[in-house]
Parts: C-alpha cells; sequence; structure tokens
C-alpha cells in the first residue's frame, strides 16, 4: 500500500504514540486528520505541519459525539482512505480495594475509548472506505490482549476484544471488499505518559509508528512490533510462561 498522496485518519493524535504516527505519515507524503480532545495540542500539530493536518476536535468517550463526527466526516474529508484508531486510555483498577460506584466511570470512560469508538469509527467509515480504490482500517492494540496483566484489567479485555473484532471484520472485508485491508497492530510496552514510571525495555513512539506505517505499506495483517513478535510463539508453546511473565506488567 503506497502512503505518499493518501489522506489518513489518526485518533489520538496530539501525544504519545498518534503524534508520532501524525508525523510519520506527513514525512512519507501523507495528509493527516488529526483527532483528539485537547485544542491545545491540536493547534500544536497545525503550528507544526500547517495543511498536511486537518484537526478535528472530539472526545471518543462521548458515543453521540464519535457518531456524529463518524457520520459528518465523509463531507468533510472525502479523500480519507486509511483509518488508523490509535486512541487508547489506560487505568491501573484494583477491583477488592475500589469502590465499586467510584470506578464504574472511569472503567465506562475506558471502554468507550478502547473498545466503543473503535467499533464505531470502523464500522460507521467502512461503506465511504468501501467506495475508495482502495483502504484500510488499521486498529491499534497491544500484547497485554494476548497475556494480560493483573493492574488493567478492563484496559486488556477491551485490547482482546479490538483483535477479535478486527479479525472478524477482516473476514467480512476478504469476502465483500478485498480493497479494504483490515490491520491490526500489536503494540509491545512504548514510552509515552500512559506509561509513565511503569515497566522497563520500552520503545519510542517514533520507533512504533514506524513500525506501524512499515507494516501498512507491506499489507500485514498482523503487524507484531518489538518483542510482540514472539508472543505467537511463545504462547503456543509456553502459555503459562507467558502469563507468568506479564501477570504483573
Amino acid at each position: 500500500m503506497n502512503i505518499s498522496g493518501r489522506t489518513v485518519l489518526v485518533t489520538g493524535a496530539t501525544r504519545g504514540i498518534g503524534r508520532a504516527l501524525t508525523r510519520r505519515l506527513i514525512a512519507d507524503g501523507a495528509r493527516v486528520v488529526a483527532v483528539g480532545r485537547d485544542p491545545d495540542g491540536l493547534a500544536d500539530l497545525t503550528a507544526e505541519h500547517g495543511d498536511r493536518v486537518s484537526a478535528e476536535a472530539l472526545d471518543l468517550s462521548d458515543p453521540d459525539s464519535v457518531d456524529a463526527f463518524s457520520d459528518g466526516l465523509p463531507g468533510r474529508h472525502p479523500d480519507v482512505s486509511v483509518v488508523v484508531n490509535n486512541a487508547g486510555v489506560q487505568n491501573l483498577s484494583d477491583f477488592l480495594t475500589a469502590r465499586p460506584r467510584d470506578l464504574r466511570p472511569v472503567l465506562r470512560r475506558e471502554l468507550a475509548v478502547n473498545l466503543d469508538a473503535v467499533v464505531t469509527l470502523s464500522t460507521g467509515l467502512l461503506p465511504h472506505l468501501r467506495s475508495r480504490p482502495s483502504a484500510a482500517i488499521v486498529n491499534i492494540s497491544s500484547g497485554l490482549a494476548v497475556v494480560p496483566k493483573a493492574s488493567a484489567p478492563v484496559y486488556c479485555a477491551a485490547k482482546s476484544a479490538v483483535r477479535t473484532f478486527t479479525r472478524a471484520l477482516r473476514y467480512q472485508c476478504e469476502h465483500a471488499a478485498p480493497h479494504v485491508r483490515v490491520m491490526d497492530v500489536i503494540l509491545p510496552l512504548v514510552d509515552t505518559d500512559m506509561t509513565a514510571g511503569r515497566g522497563r525495555g520500552k520503545i519510542s513512539p517514533a520507533e512504533a509508528a514506524r513500525a506501524t506505517v512499515e507494516g501498512i505499506r507491506r499489507d500485514r495483517t498482523d503487524i507484531y512490533v518489538g518483542k510482540t513478535r514472539y508472543l505467537p510463539a511463545l504462547m503456543r508453546i509456553a502459555p503459562s510462561l507467558g502469563y507468568r511473565a506479564l501477570r504483573h506488567g
């Protein structure tokens, strides 16, 4: 898939992996529709990249706003042919010590951003993408979707659901719209604000973006980045070892 000349939608574009993806895509000749909820971050992107970026403010935790955005996007950006569902939220949750009533709004927002918005944008924009000569839906998941950790159950569950949804959507597109690629990017621990103070052996957002764009270019359906490339073999040969290694993140 040739990136140059395409218009690519990137969610969570103002920070971390999303910002690195925006820079990488623009360096490779694409235009980016940058989605984020931080007006200052969107303004910074526009200042950095000029008319190579179109900024769209959106709170992905609000289903009504996501619905309206999905319905209106093709009219505002008819050239969009690649959708990258990158935005993510991870909360550390201890269900045995926290008050359930306090957790509910936090966990519902986590599910809304990590799963509901991905499904809504993928399916809502599919009719438009199907009308393009070639197109792609790229969903960013995680090694934690394969091997969960104890401290973030809802994040792991949502990313696992994204992987299953992505595969099933791919089956549908392969049957009825083979020119629409559906890709899953399985990331390792990336050095972002979300992971500050946690974990070791992180890769940079720039490296995550480079590997993601390279996987898109090569039409890979499952893009394993960094250490996650060992996960399929590990979980086939010694799943108990994989679960034990990632249990505490």
